[in-house]
């Protein structure tokens, strides 16, 4: 019979940039970590992008693109946000996160399927049998995650997104650009866009070599694959830039209304923690901030030979009271989204980026206070064109007592 592995002091399950960031810290606060994905280290398959100031520095070494021309398009002229945005490299982040970890960690090829309790410890179960034991588990599985089971309130409202990387002869969009949003739906019946709003994101990754995705930003079900596809296909027919040669396809879906987890025995982190914005479905950057703090947290009540202290320093690391009461004003601004008819999400949109920079810049941010979003949703609701303030009226109608207490709270 095979000997057992060793007690590692952390074990986490997930081996995307939010698991692998947080492994890599805390081996780098010099704790003994496993990680355990279905497949060896590779490069994430998933384009991975962000605003360049929500990076931190260390990442600016693994930007494949910055874009300085990124552009929505709400009516037929593009409005700039004059943000720059990037998309990861993700080998180079993947090899800058491993050599972060250096000799600390032991990467795993296994599922795992359950967790226990065992004295002061942990031991895992792999779905093949596999026993491994840890003092402490974190759960970076992803949206469904693995041990852990995120919260959403009225069931999981989605954002779904399809996909290409190709070549084309015509451009999709103005070279050099990164076109955020762009309802423009010239090749939609006004009833579909009501009903299923849709709009493009693009970026031009060099050449003749574009991204175009298809993206529904949320709905409850979410829009499904086939429709995106067709919506895709009929945008890029009717400005004529179909592609010329196909490098690889995309298939995004996730929830968007992951409510903040109470302490858990287990400690989850990234997608699995609820740390999607509930507004513009961003994770990574957030995730890759979030990882140190954590770890410290994590690595210094283990020093003090808690586990169980451990993952209640790393929940109180990644969801403080303030962070609690955020998460909260902002799945009031998802619940708006939801409830606009979808023909007026562009003038919701062209109100949003109209809003001073400095706040619509703080709304999309991961760690903007509760009373700070708020008075950025009330500077909006009053902003935004009267039929759009109708419809947002009565969304916060229904679900008035929800609305008010986040509110005053927020407010203080």
């Amino acid at each position: 019979m095979p000997a057992a592995p060793p007690v590692t002091d952390a074990l986490v399950v997930g081996g995307g940039p939010a698991g692998l960031a947080l492994s890599a810290e805390l081996a780098a606060c010099g704790l003994r970590v496993r990680l355990i994905a279905p497949h060896p280290p590779r490069p994430f398959p998933a384009t991975y992008s962000a605003w360049l100031e929500e990076l931190p520095v260390w990442t600016r070494a693994c930007c494949a693109d910055v874009w300085t021309d990124v552009r929505t398009y709400l009516d037929e002229r593009p409005t700039p946000l004059l943000r720059p945005y990037v998309r990861l490299d993700n080998a180079r982040l993947l090899d800058t996160l491993l050599t972060r970890a250096g000799n600390g960690l032991t990467w795993t090829v296994g599922s795992v399927c359950a967790a226990s309790r065992v004295g002061e410890g942990w031991e895992v179960q792999g779905t093949h049998g596999e026993i491994w034991r840890a003092h402490l588990v974190v759960d970076a599985a992803g949206h469904t995650g693995s041990l852990s089971c995120p919260q959403h309130l009225g069931g999981p409202a989605l954002q779904t997104a399809v996909g290409l990387v190709a070549h084309f002869d015509t451009p999709p969009v103005p070279p050099g650009s990164a076109v955020w949003m762009d309802y423009r739906s010239s090749h939609l019946a006004p009833a579909d866009l009501h009903a299923a709003p849709t709009f493009l994101y693009a970026l031009h990754l060099g050449g003749s070599r574009y991204l175009v995705e298809e993206t529904s930003l949320v709905a409850r079900p979410g829009l499904s694959r086939p429709l995106l596809e067709q919506r895709l296909r009929a945008r890029l027919a009717a400005q004529g830039t179909l592609p010329r040669e196909v490098e690889r396809e995309e298939w995004v879906a996730f929830p968007m209304n992951v409510s903040a987890p109470g302490p858990g025995p287990v400690l989850a982190f990234g997608s699995a923690a609820g740390l999607v914005h509930p507004v513009s479905g961003f994770q990574v950057a957030g995730a890759l901030g979030d990882a140190p703090k954590v770890a410290r947290a994590v690595a210094m009540a283990l020093a003090a030979g808690s586990p169980e202290a451990a993952v209640q320093a790393g929940w109180q690391a990644l969801w403080p009271p303030e962070r609690r009461a955020a998460r909260e004003v902002a799945l009031l601004g998802l619940d708006a989204l939801l409830a606009l008819p979808g023909d007026q999400l562009p003038a919701f949109f062209a109100a949003f980026f109209q809003l001073p920079a400095r706040e619509w810049r703080a709304f999309l941010a991961p760690h903007t206070g509760a009373g700070r979003l708020a008075r950025v949703m009330l500077r909006l609701f009053a902003q935004v064109p009267g039929p759009v303030r109708a419809s947002l009226a009565r969304a916060a109608l229904a679900q008035s007592h929800v609305s008010a207490q986040a509110l005053r709270a927020a407010l203080g």
